[in-house]
């Protein structure tokens, strides 16, 4: 980081090193699941939040130091500006930042475990080798076209089930089938995420499955994960384990009507805005759902 530089602009650097707009990739579980469970104390929402806080915002700061060490983060890139590849920030700041943010996300952990039951700690210590493993070590998963089932386990199924054990010490049925489409518009956001970046990615030998698939496959991808998202609650309803009133998720689905369309032909820069409505996406569906499961269950 440029030495001097005023308080005001590090903070905005570090902002957006945190990827701001996408954050609600970890909230929404937490509001899914504690509506799941049907009922919800202050503590320990704001210790899930912290939790699923702590992990995305880890994840997104040793992703950026990790690629950027390793000459991923290249000029050609078309998204926001990283941290470590740009040098405004050193590389060894960002990775203490990174694992700065999983330790919060860790103590909130062991708080949240010793209020309820220990054996969170496992799934807790499962998550924080997922964060480091993503990008990180000699054989970063991330890189191997893994990231996405990854991403739809952590912050689909754990995160939302996890959400509502910690509110009421159980699991429901509901919790489970609200995870599916949570962790799908997660990865929906991954994907618009890794096709912008599948030209520097491939350069640099990253093997994301974006770059795996080609560049038409990931846009159906895309697209086939979306609509899944969208056809979760319906399947949940028939089957029984979502309420009827969590069709008022699908209230959310002219949203995907613009990402839909954008994803045949975007490329560039024109993928954050796909990228950023997927997020958008993802907010909306899962705040009717958990409205619908709030007041049906």
């Amino acid at each position: 980081m440029t030495e001097g530089a005023a308080p005001a602009s590090r903070a905005r650097l570090w902002l957006a090193g945190a990827r701001p707009r996408t954050l609600g990739a970890s909230i929404v579980p937490v509001v899914v699941g504690t509506a799941a469970a049907g009922t919800a104390t202050w503590p320990r929402t704001l210790g899930a939040l912290a939790v699923a806080l702590g992990f995305q915002v880890g994840v997104n700061y040793l992703n950026d130091y990790s690629d950027g060490v390793r000459g991923v983060d290249t000029a050609g890139r078309a998204g926001p500006m990283r941290l470590t590849a740009s040098g405004v920030v050193p590389a060894r700041a960002v990775l203490a930042a990174g694992l700065g943010s999983l330790l919060v996300a860790a103590i909130a952990g062991v708080l949240l475990a010793a209020a309820t039951s220990w054996w969170l700690l496992a799934v807790g210590g499962a998550a924080i080798v997922a964060s480091i493993g993503y990008s990180g070590g000699p054989r970063p998963y991330g890189a191997a076209g893994l990231g996405e089932l990854s991403v739809f386990v952590f912050f689909g199924l754990v995160a939302t089930a996890g959400t509502a054990y910690v509110q009421a010490e159980r699991i429901s049925t509901e919790a489970w089938w609200a995870s599916v489409p949570v962790g799908l518009l997660a990865v929906a956001i991954l994907i618009a995420n890794n096709l912008r970046d599948i030209p520097t990615d491939a350069a640099t030998g990253k093997r994301t499955l974006a770059v795996r698939l080609g560049d038409p496959a990931t846009r159906g991808l895309y697209r086939g994960v979306v609509l899944a998202a969208l056809l979760a609650p319906v399947a949940g309803v028939i089957a029984g384990g979502l309420p009827g009133a969590a069709l008022l998720a699908l209230t959310a689905a002219p949203l995907a009507a613009g990402p839909w369309r954008a994803i045949g032909t975007a490329v560039g820069r024109e993928l954050v805005g796909v990228l950023q409505t997927t997020a958008m996406l993802h907010l909306q569906l899962g705040g009717m759902l958990a409205l619908g499961l709030w007041f049906g269950t």
